[in-house]
This record gives C-alpha cells, structure tokens and sequence, in this order.
C-alpha cells in the first residue's frame, strides 16, 4: 500500500501510515492521498490515486472549491474528533445551566443568579445531527441524567439515547426538548435551522448549543431569541461569520458564551485523527468498507 502525506509530512500521520505497514511515497506514485490542510493548493490527482483521507470533519470548502470528484474513495474525519467536542458540548450546556456565565459576568450577584440556576437532572436534550459526537455525548448527557433525543437523517435508532426521530421530525424534537446541541453538517437543509421559528418552539429555559458549524444558527434570530427572553441563552464555539465581528452584538449579552472553535483545537488534530487513519489503512489494504466515506453529491 503506497501513501502520501501532504501538504506537510505530520510525525503523528506517518507515525500512522508506517504503523500498518504501508509505503510512504509522493503523490504521483500514491494509492492513498492523506490530505492535511483545506482545500488551498490541492494538487491534481492522477488516476493512481484511488481514495483521499482529508483530516477535517466539515468539507463544505471542499465541496465549494470543486476538489471532490467521483473518480475515487473520499473520506472525512467524522467521528475522529467527536469525544473532545462533546466534552466542549457539555462544559457549554453545563456552563449556561449552572449559571457559571452569568456568575463570572458578575460580582456575586445571587439574588439574580441563584434562581436561574437548572439541572440537567430530569431534563431532554434533543442532539441535532446525532453522528459521531452524538453519539460520544449520549453518555455524557445520560450520566448527568438527562433524557436524550437524538435527531439524524434518517431516524436510524442512536445507541444509547431514548428516542431517535428523523430530520424530518426536528420540529418535534425542539418542541420536545428543554436543550439543543447542534452537531449536523451545514448543508443547504441544516442552513439556518436555528431562526425565528424553531427558536420559537423552545422553552424560555432552553439552552442552544452550537459545536457544529456557524451556518446552522440565523444569530440575528438567536439575538432577537435571547434579548426578548424567548430562550435562556447560547453557547456557541462555532459562528456565522468567523471569527465574528469584535462588535458583534452577541459578545455583549450575559446569556451567551462564545468559545474560538476550540472544540476540536488545532493542535491536537493530528494526534486525534492517527488511530483512526490507521485503522480506515487497515480496511483499505483488507478491502473492507472504509469508515467515515463521503456522499460526494450531499456534501458530507
């Protein structure tokens, strides 16, 4: 098995490639391309290549540039990072619930804070796009003792959780729900999913979680949602644009945390992302199913 690792050689990828015992070689002699970057200088491919490994969970850049074809295997890096962004999902739903936002905004304002306070004890938490990091949160979410209702494609149980609708259900699940996570892909149907509406059918105690991406979330919406009190807050580490504006209205509100997408920090891209290409290098040289293979024509 012939790989090559561009644009740069990573320790922690060829550690990975030369764990299974294949070939490191360049492009032009690769039967595997694993690409670490955007889509920012990828090269073209000869017809030798027959499956490419990018290391990012979101390929919309992709997608947008035209670097995906059907000639050949696309995989992304779905589910590699899930663990560490459902621990960011957590520490923001945690964050907002517990008042610990408002608490550090403030100088010991109780009287104020000590009534907002809420458990996730007893309550649902309707997970949107219930893939990878769903699937590492239902855990999480069920130790803390919420119920959890998982929404994907195509209402395909989730392990775990205590109830799984389709996309086509998600009206449902928010009106359900007393917290959103969002961990779908953008696509043109994901594109604000969170506007006037939606925000409308949840509870003036709902929390809206986005470790997803910035598209997903109308924030004129979410603004006018949580200055007029129609949800609690939002803690959002992923934006629409990004990095947001420095003025933007949302940094100004006490109920809204915003993180600098480090839910899946850059510096541990590689080291998360090893184990699961070598594994995916295994299935290629055994000719199994690869993990984490691309709808080209749906864009994730």
């Amino acid at each position: 098995m012939r790989v090559a690792v561009a644009p740069v050689l990573d320790d922690h990828i060829v550690g990975a490639v030369t764990q299974v015992g294949a070939q490191l070689v360049d492009i032009e002699n690769a039967q595997v391309v694993v690409w670490i970057g955007g889509p920012e200088g990828f090269p073209e491919l000869p017809d030798g290549v027959e499956w490419v490994a990018l290391s990012t969970a979101g390929v919309e850049r992709f997608v947008d540039a035209g670097v995906l074809d059907d000639k050949r295997i696309w995989t992304n890096a779905s589910g590699f990072y899930a663990d560490g962004c459902a621990e960011h999902a957590l520490a923001l739903l945690l964050a907002g619930t517990r008042q610990v936002i408002a608490s550090t905004r403030t100088r010991w304002a109780k009287d104020a804070v000590d009534p907002a306070v809420r458990t996730l004890r007893g309550s649902t938490v309707a997970i949107i796009g219930a893939g990878g990091i769903g699937r590492a949160l239902t855990p999480m979410l069920k130790a803390c003792g919420a119920t959890v209702l998982a929404v994907n494609r195509t209402g395909t149980p989730v392990a775990g959780s205590d109830v799984t609708l389709s996309a086509e259900r998600t009206d449902e699940a928010f009106a359900r729900a007393d917290h959103v996570v969002l961990a779908a892909p953008d696509t043109p149907d994901t594109r604000h999913l969170i506007n006037d509406r939606t925000l409308a059918l949840l509870k003036p105690h709902s929390w809206v979680i986005n470790v997803a991406r910035g598209p997903l979330v109308d924030q004129t919406a979410l603004y006018r949602a949580l200055t007029d009190g129609v949800i609690a807050g939002a803690g959002l580490d992923v934006t629409d644009p990004e990095p947001p504006s420095p003025d933007d209205p949302l940094f100004d509100l006490d109920n809204v945390v915003i993180t600098p997408h480090v839910a899946n920090p850059a510096g541990r891209l590689t080291v998360e992302m090893a184990p699961h290409l070598a594994d995916n290098l295994r299935r290629f040289a055994a000719g199994e199913r690869l993990a984490s293979v691309l709808a080209v024509g749906r864009g994730y």
